[in-house]
């Protein structure tokens, strides 16, 4: 059998961003709550009796989290443009670099009803 677990958290980060349509708004630094979900997928470890240890993971996400909340997302490293995709491919590459097998990364925000799934799988 395999299994998908998965831990969620949320961030308050400020950005701009620059596109051919709500050319003004987008432009001005406005922010967002954002919501993020990181799956991880296989089959139950025998000896633990789980796919991965959520209090490990948990740990992890709180170190992405600090790098997020609360900041200006143009100016964070190796992020690119702060898009919904960017933020994925940002959250996979630091949780998947803790050796953690993903099989998805979601980011949305709810004030909006923007989401964005990266499926690893």
């Amino acid at each position: 059998m395999k299994f998908e677990v998965s831990q969620r958290f949320f961030f308050d980060a400020a950005h701009t961003l620059h596109r051919e349509i709500e050319v003004e708004g987008s432009a001005r630094i406005h922010g967002h709550t954002y919501n993020a979900e990181v799956a991880v997928g296989g089959a139950v470890n025998s000896e633990t009796g789980m796919v991965v240890d959520l209090g490990q993971l948990r740990v992890t996400l709180d170190k992405i989290r600090d790098r997020l909340d609360h900041r200006m997302l143009d100016d964070v490293p190796d992020l690119g443009t702060p898009t919904l995709e960017n933020l994925c491919t940002f959250i996979v590459r630091l949780a998947g670099a803790s050796g953690f097998s993903l099989s998805r990364v979601s980011v949305w925000r709810d004030g909006i009803g923007d989401r964005c799934d990266l499926r690893l799988e």
